[in-house]
């Protein structure tokens, strides 16, 4: 028989004025605030000034929030076509975890275009506080109660609130995946890797190992022909192969980041950076992990789950 172990955690943090903040959310301010802390400590290494730590932190925050963004409306495009209006609203359907590596990726991208950083060891020193953001953002799947596995008779077995049965709790068993990556990107990069292999390492080993556990989740899309989150991780493993083949045949000679580039900034933290880093740590507390189509259809409906009324805009569906 299934273990005793039924989902009753409240998802909302706590609220205001109507509005919900979700330990979801939570979970992508405590890795943003991780990345900067993380890219604080290491400038010097890094080769950037204080103020180039706020700017790529803030970068690398709003193209983790693009791009998850994106694949959800790219994945429920049958409901956004009708609301358009709605595309920018991470506060319905929240993120999808695919695209934040992307988006992420290209927010470092433009900062180093800006600030004439080498992007590849700016990559290699991300992937660490990638891992820890898409580590939290699974915890906070789980205490939202959402993405649930195939029913299981194991032990460790949980009964999701929204879902028949006891399932298989296959987003811990993602965050646990992502935290594990943690000490062996630690180990992998004091080995003095040449630049970009470590990045391309860690798309490969995150998508593949993920490949079998979401052989354990039931998705409500496919693409293809197959699930729509293991298509991409498909897409994904293949990618980093090829960027590891490519970085292991022609190994680029660069290998560290270019200290000069700590002079693109004023020494100085302006207040506006530090008002910036504040307000984007407080915006990612209104998303939820709800897909969209999980969305009520009325003003002020119940949402599934919840202790407390949720106010959400009519959506005419």
């Amino acid at each position: 028989m299934p273990g005793p172990f039924v989902h009753d955690i409240d998802p909302v943090l706590f609220s205001v004025l109507g509005l919900h903040a979700w330990w979801y959310g939570l979970s992508y301010s405590l890795g943003f605030l991780s990345a900067f802390l993380f890219l604080r400590r290491n400038r010097d290494r890094l080769g950037l000034a204080l103020p180039l730590v706020y700017e790529v932190t803030l970068l690398l925050a709003i193209g983790v929030l693009v791009g998850g963004r994106t694949i959800v409306v790219f994945n429920e495009w049958a409901f956004y076509r009708e609301h358009l209006q709605l595309i920018p609203a991470i506060w319905l359907g929240g993120l999808a975890t695919h695209g934040l590596i992307g988006g992420g990726a290209a927010g470092v991208l433009l900062f180093c275009v800006i600030r004439r950083v080498p992007f590849r060891p700016m990559l290699d020193a991300l992937v660490v506080p990638a891992a820890l953001i898409l580590g939290f953002g699974r915890i906070g799947n789980f205490i939202d109660g959402q993405i649930v596995g195939g029913v299981t008779d194991a032990w460790w077995a949980v009964k999701f609130p929204d879902a028949e049965g006891f399932r298989h709790p296959v987003v811990l068993y993602d965050g646990l995946k992502n935290f594990a990556l943690i000490p062996l990107l630690v180990l992998l990069r004091r080995m003095a890797l040449p630049p970009g292999r470590l990045a391309a390492l860690f798309v490969l080993l995150y998508a593949g190992l993920r490949i079998p556990i979401d052989l354990l989740r039931e998705y409500p899309l496919t693409l293809m022909g197959l699930p729509s989150g293991q298509m991409v991780n498909i897409v994904m493993a293949v990618l980093g192969a090829v960027l590891l083949a490519k970085n292991w045949l022609l190994p680029p000679a660069q290998t560290a980041v270019e200290t000069a580039s700590a002079g693109a900034a004023p020494a100085r933290v302006a207040w506006r950076y530090r008002l910036a880093l504040g307000l984007l740590l407080l915006v990612p507390l209104v998303i939820p992990s709800d897909a969209t189509r999980d969305v009520p259809s009325c003003y002020g409906a119940r949402h599934p789950g919840l202790k407390h009324s949720v106010i959400y805009p009519k959506l005419d569906r």
